[in-house]
C-alpha cells in the first residue's frame, strides 16, 4: 500500500519555483557523512537573516546544531554575496530584495541519534532543525523541499511525514510544508529499510524498520502497532488530528529512546528486541512476551500518544516555539508523566500484556523513583523547568539532586487517577478528554488542569497538586493501589541500593554513582572508584579478595557487619571501611482483587474485538 509521501504529481517543478522557501538536499557522497543544502529565498529582505534553531522540540537541552555547518556560502545569480556571522547559529546576507537569493552549505552528520541527523553506506536520516536554515520574516510562508535520491546509494527508499509533490517511486523528490514549523517537525528516513502498513481509524499508518535482522518479524510488530494505534485513536474525542503517520524504527545493537513529531516518531531501539519469527529462531517455543518487545512497545504507545499530548495539547509557555534559546515550562510532568503513566496502561486496554506485566512495569516505576534521594530535594515541577540544565545533563550526582518528571510525573497520574476513581467521581481518562476540548487541542495552562479537575469531581484538587507537584512530599502510592484490588508487597531490596551506589560491571567494577546518605557515601567511596578487592576480617579465609561484580561482593562479605573495600582511585589504591547496612526493602505488586483491579484497568472488551 502507498502512503501519501508516494503520490507522484506533475507540478512540482512549477510550484517550485514560485514557492517564497525551497530547500535542496543533497548526498553526493555517503562516506563523508555530509549533507549538502541549497537554500532558494524568492524574495530576500535587504539585509536577510538566516538562523539554524539551537534544540529541538520534544529534546530539552540546547543541543548547538550550528557547530556542523560548513562551507556556508550566499548568491544572486552569478555573484556571490557577502554574509556576516552575528552569533553562534545566525547569519545575516546582504543582498538585492528584487533577486533570489541562493544560500548553499554542508551540514556534518554523524550522530545516530533521534534528535539530529546521521548519514553514512547504510543508512540516512535527520531532523530538519539540524539542516534547514530559518528564514527570518518567511517562517509563515509556504516551504518546500526537494530530496535528491543519492547517486552513491540507488537502492535506497525514503520516508517521511512531510506531504509529497512530486516523488518517485522510492520516495525521493519534492515534499511541502505549510510553514517552518511544520518543516522542521517532519523528520527524514532514507537506506534499505523494512516497510509494511496497516490502517487505524481510517488513517493509513506506515512502519519501517532500518537495521532489521532476518528474524524479524514484521508483521507480529504491525499487528502490535496497529492494536496500539486504534486504543489511542478511540481514547482521544474528535477525529485525530493527522491524515497520515510514520513510525521510523532504527534497530541497532543498543540503544533506547524516541522523539515525538505531529505525524511521525523517530524511535531507535535494540535489535535483539524486535520480534522474531518463531520458524528462524532455535530456542524452545515459549508463549511469553520477551521484556525487550513489550518495552519498545511501550515506547510506541509513549511516542503515539504525544500526537495529542504535547505536539497539539501543548504547555502555554510552547504555544509558539522559539528556537533560539531555552523554552521553560513547569508542566512536563503532566505533558511527559502523564504520557508515561498511559503508555503501559494503553497496552494493557489493547491486551498487548496481561494484569500482572502491567503491575510489573509500575513496580519499577515506584522502586526507581524511591530509590532517587533527589525526590526529598527536587519537585517535580521544578523538575520540568530544569530539564534544561539537570534532567538532560546527567552525572554522578544526578540521582542525589533531582527526580525524573518523567517516572514520577507517571505516578503523579496514577495517583490522581485512583483517587477520582475512588472517589467514584470521574476518571483521569475523561479528565484528559476534556482539557482536550477545553483547551480545543491547543496550549494548555496548569489553571486549566484545576479547572477541569474541580468541574469533574465537584472539588478542588490545588490541595493534591501542591503537594504531589509542587512540593517534595511523598505520594499516597501505596495506599492508593491497595484501594483498588493491588496486594503491595515489601522485599529486600538490591545490592547496590542497599549500599547506596550504582555501578558498571564488565572488565572490573567501577563506581558510577553514590547515593546520599547511603553507606557507600559514608565509606568514603567515589565515583569513577574501581573496586577491586574486600577483605573480611571475621571470615574463616578473609582476603583480600578481588571482586569484578556484586555477586563476588556478597561471595565473601558472608554475615560480617564490617569490611575492608580496597579501591584505585586516579591510579591510587586506598583501602576504605564499608560497614554492612541495614536491609532496605523494594516494593512488589501483585493483583489481591481481580474485579477491582479489572475496574481500573479498564479489561472489559472482547478479545475477539481486536
Amino acid at each position: 500500500m502507498k502512503t501519501p509521501t508516494q503520490k507522484r504529481h506533475s507540478s512540482g517543478t512549477a510550484k517550485a519555483a514560485l514557492t517564497p522557501v525551497h530547500y535542496t538536499v543533497d548526498m553526493a557522497t555517503v562516506h563523508d557523512h555530509l549533507f549538502s543544502v541549497t537554500l532558494r529565498i524568492a524574495k530576500p529582505a535587504a539585509q536577510q537573516v538566516l538562523r539554524l534553531p539551537v534544540w529541538i522540540p520534544g529534546s530539552y537541552l540546547v543541543r548547538e546544531f550550528s557547530k556542523h555547518v560548513q562551507h556556508l556560502q550566499c548568491r544572486q545569480g552569478t555573484r556571490l554575496r557577502k554574509h556576516q556571522q552575528d552569533d553562534k547559529a545566525t547569519w545575516t546576507v546582504g543582498c538585492d530584495p528584487e533577486q533570489p537569493l541562493e544560500v548553499s552549505y554542508q551540514v556534518y552528520a554523524f550522530d545516530n541519534s533521534v534528535r539530529t541527523a546521521w548519514l553514512d553506506a547504510t543508512r540516512g536520516f535527520f531532523n530538519g532543525t539540524s539542516l534547514f536554515l530559518q528564514v527570518e520574516g518567511q517562517d509563515q510562508a509556504e516551504h518546500l523541499v526537494h530530496i535528491a535520491s543519492p547517486q552513491a546509494a540507488p537502492h535506497w527508499s525514503l520516508a517521511t511525514g512531510l506531504t509529497a509533490v512530486a516523488t518517485d517511486k522510492a520516495g525521493f523528490g519534492t515534499y511541502r510544508a505549510a510553514n517552518y514549523d511544520e518543516l522542521v517537525d517532519c523528520p527524514v528516513e532514507m537506506g534499505s529499510f523494512w516497510s509494511g502498513s496497516f490502517t487505524a481509524g481510517g488513517i493509513p499508518h506506515r512502519v519501517v524498520v532500518a537495521g532489521a535482522p532476518p528474524s524479524f518479524d514484521g508483521e507480529k510488530l504491525l499487528a502490535d502497532t496497529r492494536a496500539i494505534c486504534e486504543e489511542e485513536i478511540r481514547f482521544w474525542p474528535g477525529k485525530a488530528p493527522f491524515s497520515h503517520y510514520v513510525f521510523m524504527l532504527n534497530a541497532v545493537a543498543d540503544g533506547y529512546g524516541g522523539l515525538e513529531h505531529r505525524n511521525s516518531t523517530a524511535l531507535i531501539g535494540t535489535r535483539k528486541d524486535l520480534p522474531r519469527l518463531a520458524r528462524t529462531s532455535l530456542a524452545p517455543t515459549t508463549h511469553k512476551q520477551p521484556e525487550g518487545y513489550t518495552k519498545l512497545l511501550g515506547l510506541i504507545s509513549h511516542e503515539y500518544f504525544h500526537t495529542w499530548n504535547v505536539k497539539r495539547l501543548r504547555p502555554s509557555e510552547l504555544a509558539s516555539y522559539d528556537y533560539t534559546q531555552e523554552n521553560y515550562t513547569e508542566l512536563l510532568w503532566f505533558f511527559e508523566g502523564f504520557t508515561s503513566y498511559y503508555d503501559d496502561l494503553l497496552l494493557r486496554r489493547a491486551q498487548l500484556i496481561d494484569d500482572a506485566t502491567y503491575l510489573k512495569l509500575i513496580t519499577q516505576t515506584i522502586n526507581q523513583v524511591q530509590q532517587t534521594p533527589g525526590r526529598l530535594v527536587q519537585s517535580v515541577a521544578q523538575s520540568s523547568f530544569d530539564a534544561w540544565v539537570k534532567y538532560y545533563r546527567q552525572d554522578e550526582n544526578t540521582p542525589n539532586a533531582t527526580v525524573s518528571y518523567y517516572t514520577k510525573g507517571s505516578l503523579v497520574a496514577l495517583c490522581l487517577d485512583l483517587t477520582l476513581r475512588a472517589e467514584g467521581t470521574t476518571t483521569l481518562d475523561t479528565v484528559m478528554q476534556a482539557l482536550w476540548q477545553r483547551c480545543a487541542g491547543g496550549p494548555m495552562r496548569e489553571a486549566d488542569v484545576l479547572s477541569v479537575l474541580e468541574q469533574l469531581s465537584g472539588r478542588s484538587y490545588a490541595k493534591e497538586l501542591a503537594a504531589w507537584v509542587h512540593s517534595t512530599k511523598e505520594l499516597p502510592v501505596a495506599e492508593l493501589l491497595e484501594r483498588h484490588g493491588v496486594q503491595v508487597h515489601r522485599e529486600p531490596d538490591q545490592v547496590a541500593q542497599q549500599l547506596g551506589l550504582r555501578v558498571k560491571e564488565g572488565n572490573g567494577l567501577f563506581i558510577h554513582q553514590i547515593l546520599r546518605g547511603g553507606v557507600a557515601e559514608k565509606a568514603g567511596f567515589a565515583s569513577g572508584d574501581e573496586w577491586l578487592a574486600v577483605e573480611n576480617l571475621k571470615g574463616p579465609a578473609p582476603g583480600p579478595w578481588r571482586v569484578r561484580s556484586l555477586d563476588d561482593f556478597l561471595l565473601y562479605t558472608g554475615n560480617a557487619k564490617e569490611v575492608k573495600a580496597l579501591v584505585a582511585r586516579d591510579g591510587q589504591l586506598t583501602t576504605l571501611t564499608l560497614a554492612m547496612p541495614k536491609p532496605s526493602q523494594a516494593v512488589r505488586l501483585s493483583v489481591r482483587d481481580a474485579k477491582l483491579v479489572s475496574n481500573w484497568l479498564g479489561n472489559t472488551r472482547n478479545p475477539a474485538a481486536k
